[in-house]
């Protein structure tokens, strides 16, 4: 558990983060969202003692993080940065077996370790382990600084735009990838993006922050239908909160079960906004559903333009 107890921050005459107070639960993935300047990424920057707090306390399992050697606090927290920062003279292998060395894991355990997140993260062209990061693609430098950061099993990972470079393609794919890998583990992510989609997509819940503080806290659905002022409502969509929608509630939410349709099926995983993009691309209205491979239903045009809050 991640506690932020009434913190503030300021650099000179500037508040960047105004008495906020929040609780980040275990196992949570959650996102601070919004734009720059809002004091998100400082927020998160307090958690493992990059940035001091100038008031209140940051607290992890109920003890404050100043109360803990900086360097035993920060080997067993995670860090993925949109920079990567990874070490040009290492070997992908070696950058991600970083932290595991530092804390003394047996080099079996290690060369384990690397090989499943090498898997994991889809590093899997032969030899890339062997590999140096001048070599990657930015893509796969990104996943190599995810794979760093998950190396040791942290119970908290801090992750800080670490997407915000990359194209549309790799960064849904590394998107999906963290989400699969965090619902099996269990890891509390905190998570810092300006994309309100990219927030909606994998957060379990949302913080919008402006000017310092948390303008709201919630699901991404209770943002979308519930902002809580016209200022919240403008940033979660405003006219657009509907196609955002489409991209948090998934098929099984509006399918039709048993009901036939033509046409390539969509899985009932896949979002409502995938579904649409599937039938734009096929020219229909409706389409089969697949769970495991076996026909379940159909997805219908009508009920997604329907089918409000």
């Amino acid at each position: 558990m991640i506690e932020f107890d009434h913190v503030s921050k300021r650099f000179g005459g500037h508040v960047v983060i105004d008495d906020l107070s929040l609780r980040i639960d275990d196992g949570e993935f959650f996102v601070l969202v919004g734009p720059s300047g809002s004091g998100k990424s400082t927020l998160l920057r307090t958690v493992n003692r990059l940035v001091p707090v100038d008031a209140g306390a940051v607290r992890i399992d109920d003890e404050d993080v100043l109360s803990r050697d900086v360097e035993t606090l920060r080997r067993g927290i995670g860090y993925a940065i949109q920079s990567v920062g990874l070490f040009p003279h290492r070997t992908v292998g070696e950058n991600i077996a970083t932290v595991p060395r530092l804390l003394g894991w047996p080099e079996g355990d290690i060369r384990a370790r690397v090989a499943e997140l090498v898997e994991l993260l889809r590093l899997d062209e032969p030899g890339i382990a062997d590999r140096y990061p001048a070599t990657l693609s930015g893509g796969q430098q990104q996943r190599v600084g995810v794979a760093r950061a998950l190396a040791a099993r942290p119970r908290i990972v801090l992750m800080d735009e670490p997407f915000g470079a990359l194209d549309p393609i790799t960064r849904d794919s590394l998107q999906g990838s963290l989400k699969a890998i965090q619902r099996d583990t269990g890891t509390t992510i905190l998570f810092v993006t300006h994309d309100m989609d990219e927030a909606f997509r994998i957060g379990d819940r949302v913080a919008l922050m402006l000017d310092g503080r948390i303008a709201q806290v919630g699901a991404p659905l209770d943002l979308l239908h519930r902002p809580a002022n016209d200022r919240v409502r403008d940033f979660v969509g405003g006219t657009r909160a509907r196609l955002r929608e489409l991209a948090v509630r998934t098929v099984r939410d509006s399918m039709r079960v048993g009901e036939p349709a033509e046409g390539e099926a969509v899985d009932v995983a896949d979002s409502l906004q995938d579904a649409l993009a599937a039938m734009l691309a096929q020219r229909r209205d409706r389409l089969p559903v697949n769970e495991r491979g076996e026909r379940v239903g159909a997805i219908v045009l009508a009920d997604l333009v329907a089918n409000g809050p």
